[in-house]
């Protein structure tokens, strides 16, 4: 067995403890803060470059997107979804209405409610898959090569939260054309 120069270096010493060579290994950068002062800077620097990505995200910028938002398809179905209504939008202010409908003791009231959200469920469904029928077409209209695959689920999804919830913002006013 032959000896390298860097082994021949770490002859005529003790092996170092675990502990030791851990430390030995860990990156200065990584390190954690010695001072309150280090550790305070550190969090206010981790904080400010969280708001700058998550105010890059709110605004579409495709670097700042997760993989599940990127691609100029999934932004044609974002604009395509943002400059339409629907029935989806308006479901979760119906279930508030229904729910409020159920606190008044006469059944009638309740079973009315129980038809509304039942309707708009089932308006959304439907709604939801014609949506994602246009959705495939407008896409394979315009871009040929691209797969289809997901998007109209995308855009269903999309679709069913209200507007002002949504993430990335909507970068389309409703009626405009796409």
């Amino acid at each position: 067995m032959t000896s390298t120069p860097e082994n021949s270096q770490k002859k005529g010493r003790p092996t170092p403890k675990r502990k030791e060579a851990q430390a030995a290994t860990k990156v200065s950068s990584l390190a954690p803060a010695s001072t309150k002062a280090e550790k305070k800077r550190s969090k206010d620097q981790a904080r400010a470059a969280r708001l700058l990505q998550r105010q890059a995200y709110l605004r579409g910028d495709e670097n700042a997107l997760p993989m599940r938002d990127r691609g100029p398809e999934k932004k044609f179905v974002r604009n395509y979804i943002d400059a339409r209504r629907s029935i989806g939008e308006y479901f979760l202010p119906i279930i508030g209405f229904v729910l409020i409908l159920s606190l008044i003791p006469l059944s009638v009231f309740a079973v009315a409610g129980i038809v509304i959200m039942y309707s708009v469920l089932l308006f959304s469904i439907i709604d939801g898959f014609f949506l994602s029928r246009k959705i495939k077409a407008e896409v394979t209209k315009r871009f040929p090569d691209k797969s289809t695959k997901g998007l109209g689920l995308y855009g269903w999804l999309r679709s069913t939260q209200m507007r002002r919830m949504r993430a990335p913002k909507p970068q389309v006013k409703a009626g405009d054309k796409v």
